[in-house]
């Protein structure tokens, strides 16, 4: 497993190219809202919003200062609080059960299943008198299988708050991550499908009660029309600026997943034939799932000598979260086994997949995978 020199440069994500890809776009359009002096919640977010809620076929999205925000205030409008446990998977940031702590309630870790996503049946065996929600995380691009998530949540009364923050535009049987709970949540961070110049994010639901709140919750406790405050709240507005970059983006959305799809279509018939990786599925290779791949999770054997030979070769590969799924930080005191999933994390990483890589790129990078494993 000698190291090769490098030929080519592949970055993991290139944030100078990210704004070199339209910069007279997002030039135009961060000069009109500084010329407008539209700083905080004028037009620019309402578009954007608008926007947002038609594509995913919803009544409203509302931007939020980031995900973490949005989801502390879904499980809020929900009604979850002190003394009630809320089940995730443990394959995740730690950004979604600390949006359960922050809300007042107990993050409940289970296990994942081999798409990397909430196992249904870990959720089953997790339920218990105290389990008021279920956090669902559509991960890398990929919305959850939601058929038996719902059967449980019905059967036992409780809510549904999804974190999509990686799932934009992923459907599950012709259904948009998001969609499925009493409210969705959306990451903007610069790296993800659609990310702005900063922290960004957003909720979407059909219940006018849940929105209503949510408005309230971002904005003091102030109501948009009147200006009463009528609760305590919090500052979790879309800066205004980020949601005119958004929308500059937001355009050409379906172009940009019909890429990540291209470059995972590549990646897929490159290294589906090596007995030593293990590769998300396909594009179409299931009817009821629609990728949209925000990340290329692969398990490979002797992982860390691997990303090692890639980085030599010019390479830049990512190990999500730091390596560990939430309940094997010790400090946040977590007393819980998962094996599939810290089986999981001692084999996967992202391979590069973004608007930046070009097909010389992915051929570059499939051949010196190969290398790696060559006899």
């Amino acid at each position: 497993m000698s190291t090769g020199i490098a030929n080519k440069t592949v970055p993991f994500f290139d944030y100078k190219a990210f704004y070199a890809s339209q910069e007279t776009e997002f030039s135009a359009a961060i000069d009109d809202v500084l010329q407008r002096g539209a700083f905080i919640m004028q037009k620019d977010l309402r578009e954007f919003e608008t926007a947002l809620a038609s594509y995913l076929g919803v009544k409203h999205a509302i931007g939020m200062s980031n995900c973490t925000d949005a989801l502390i205030v879904a499980l809020k409008t929900a009604g979850i609080g002190p003394g009630d446990e809320v089940i995730f998977p443990s394959h995740t940031f730690v950004a979604s059960p600390s949006s359960i702590h922050w809300a007042g309630a107990t993050p409940i870790p289970v296990e994942c299943g081999p798409d990397h996503l909430i196992d249904p049946d870990a959720i089953k065996r997790a339920v218990t008198s105290k389990t008021k929600a279920i956090m669902p995380v559509s991960l890398n691009g990929r919305t959850c299988n939601f058929d038996p998530i719902l059967q449980i949540a019905n059967e036992h009364g409780l809510k549904i708050v999804e974190d999509s923050a990686q799932a934009l535009g992923s459907k599950y049987k012709g259904r948009f991550a998001g969609t499925f709970g009493s409210a969705g949540t959306f990451s903007f961070y610069p790296a993800k499908i659609l990310g702005c110049f900063g922290d960004g994010g957003a909720l979407v639901t059909n219940d006018d009660e849940v929105a209503y709140k949510t408005k309230l919750y971002r904005d003091h406790g102030r109501d948009d029309e009147t200006g009463d405050v009528e609760q305590w709240g919090f500052n979790f507005r879309l800066d205004n600026l980020q949601a005119a970059i958004l929308h500059v983006q937001f355009k050409n959305y379906d172009a940009i997943i019909d890429r990540r799809r291209q470059i995972a279509a590549m990646y897929q018939k490159g290294l589906n034939d090596l007995a030593q990786m293990t590769l998300p599925p396909a594009p179409d290779s299931d009817p009821d799932h629609f990728d949209v791949y925000q990340n290329y999770e692969v398990e490979a054997d002797h992982r860390d000598e691997l990303r090692a030979f890639l980085k030599d070769n010019g390479i830049g590969t990512l190990v999500q979260w730091g390596g560990k799924a939430v309940h094997q930080w010790e400090k946040l005191g977590f007393e819980v086994s998962l094996p599939i999933t810290e089986k999981i994390f001692e084999r996967c990483f992202l391979l590069p997949i973004n608007m930046f890589v070009s097909d010389d790129d992915v051929q570059y990078v499939m051949e010196k995978v190969r290398k790696f494993y060559a006899p």
